[in-house]
């Protein structure tokens, strides 16, 4: 059975009501709203089906907004997975891979010709709401890459397969450079050297554990509850050095919730806070044997912001002042 996310069609529903759009017109959905919160994908055909009737009920161009509505978040753990990408451009790559994490329904494909880079959309538009989904597909392109780079990046142009609306005024808006319609194929192109921007979040050891957490999710992998914590302590501890990070902040890192995290971590019989402080008191021990780093420098590497806090808490950790415990080694 082909698929979509349930994340997709739910933003569908949200920002028709944001237009204005009365909640009646979805009493009778073949996938009720209040089902939502339980399932993970609804069937392509429903989804498609949906796209028809928002664009009669709210008029041309309905599909390209929704797609300018879209957050990297929205796209679960793989859109967690491009806010660290290196380049701009790996969105592609990573979605070549993974896609079907939200849909099984199309592919990107990248042709990189010199100065300019074309990004194929693989769905041939066999029914309106298909077309619909494209066009959603490619203004949501648009925001998560000038979201990634936190730059107003615009494609140089855009085509579609299936015919033009009566009113492009939303494409316009959206894409800031022609959209052709009746191509052969779907695709939208960016210059190279657009798509190898760096990205502004760029992070390599968060981005690693993104990557790990998107295989496993692709895999259907449950992660172990001894990989959790060890990712979890990786993550505070790469993180200390600008302060004691927070469960939310760790969470996303590792593509979770705050919820799903704690329950994670009271598999091995942790809590978020416990980790923490093991992970502080792991890393002043290991510097402590170091005689290159002061105190002080050990206190901001660990996540304080004044020596004496740390000496008061490494006393509490292990009975010892740092200084004793340094000599004593």
């Amino acid at each position: 059975m082909q698929y979509i996310s349930v994340s997709l069609y739910r933003k569908m529903i949200n920002h028709a009501l944001s237009e204005g759009i009365d909640r009646s017109a979805f009493d009778d959905l073949p996938v009720p709203m209040a089902t939502l919160d339980n399932i993970q994908a609804v069937p392509a055909e429903v989804f498609f089906a949906l796209h028809e009737q928002l664009d009669n009920a709210l008029g041309p161009g309905f599909s390209v907004r929704v797609g300018q509505q879209m957050k990297m978040d929205d796209y679960g753990v793989l859109g967690l997975s491009w806010k660290t990408c290196a380049k701009a451009g790996e969105i592609y790559e990573r979605s070549e891979r993974y896609f079907k994490l939200l849909s099984n329904t199309y592919v990107f494909k990248v042709e990189a010709a010199g100065e300019v880079s074309r990004v194929h959309l693989l769905r041939e538009p066999y029914r309106r709401g298909v077309a619909l989904s494209n066009e959603a597909t490619f203004a949501a392109t648009v925001v998560v890459l000038q979201a990634m780079t936190e730059t107003n990046i615009h494609p140089v142009e855009v085509a579609f397969q299936h015919q033009a609306p009566a009113d492009l005024s939303s494409h316009e808006a959206a894409f800031q450079c022609p959209v052709k319609f009746g191509q052969p194929h779907n695709y939208i192109t960016y210059r190279t050297a657009d798509l190898n921007r760096r990205t502004a979040k760029a992070d390599v050891s968060i981005n690693r554990f993104l990557v790990e957490r998107v295989e496993e999710e692709a895999k259907g992998i449950e992660v172990s509850p001894l990989k959790v914590a060890a990712d979890v302590e990786a993550l505070i501890k790469d993180a200390l050095p600008g302060g004691i990070p927070g469960i939310l902040q760790i969470g996303e890192h590792m593509g979770m919730s705050s919820r799903t995290l704690t329950r994670r971590l009271s598999e091995s019989g942790l809590s978020f806070r416990e980790m923490v402080r093991l992970t502080q008191e792991k890393v002043a021990r290991e510097l402590l044997r170091d005689t290159a780093h002061s105190i002080g420098e050990i206190a901001f590497e660990t996540g304080f912001s004044e020596q004496s806090a740390f000496s008061r808490a490494f006393k509490r950790w292990t009975g010892q002042s740092p200084v004793a415990y340094r000599n004593n080694l």
